[in-house]
């Protein structure tokens, strides 16, 4: 699981608060950990990171060709794309499979009683959240993944995380 640490001082100052005035502070972490996991899933229809940034589009030398190779009927006979296979080429996201393996699969795990972890058991999910180059043996061969972060903190993350210790500190 990929750890994002909260570094923000008012967002770790308001649970410090909260830590010092509730001796449960699951209810909180749990409420926080879904926020989070909603936001992340978002992520993934608007195609950005978490400071807002878009990902990298997918290659069309390697990612778009493997993805319509995985369809019969994307190709005509003389190899040129189908009607069909360009309709999937232009609608294919970057981090977006067929099966939306990896944003269905984002989750979080309360971690003791005072904290919370954000991540996806995918196996390629730190490849595709810190880039690098993939193995001799996976499905690309050698081929760079850029970067394309989808864990982590937005502004708007912190600001509802701050909501949402204050509504356990005033309530």
């Amino acid at each position: 699981m990929i750890t994002i640490q909260v570094t923000d001082k008012a967002v770790l100052d308001m649970l410090g608060e909260l830590s010092r005035r509730m001796t449960n502070l699951q209810p909180a972490m749990k409420e926080i950990g879904e926020d989070i996991v909603d936001s992340t899933k978002r992520r993934f229809a608007d195609g950005v990171d978490p400071d807002g940034n878009e990902w990298k589009a997918n290659s069309t030398e390697t990612t778009i060709p493997f993805y319509l190779g995985a369809f019969g009927g994307s190709h005509k006979k003389d190899g040129s794309l189908s009607k069909a296979g360009a309709a999937r080429s232009a609608a294919k996201k970057p981090l977006t499979g067929e099966t939306k393996s990896l944003r269905t699969y984002i989750n979080y795990q309360l971690d003791g009683n005072s904290g919370v972890r954000i991540g996806s058991p995918m196996v390629y999910a730190a490849m595709q959240q810190f880039g690098g180059t993939t193995s001799p043996n996976s499905m690309i061969p050698g081929k760079t993944i850029p970067a394309r972060p989808f864990l982590g903190l937005s502004d708007a993350d912190t600001s509802n995380i701050l909501d949402i210790v204050r509504s356990y500190l005033v309530g």
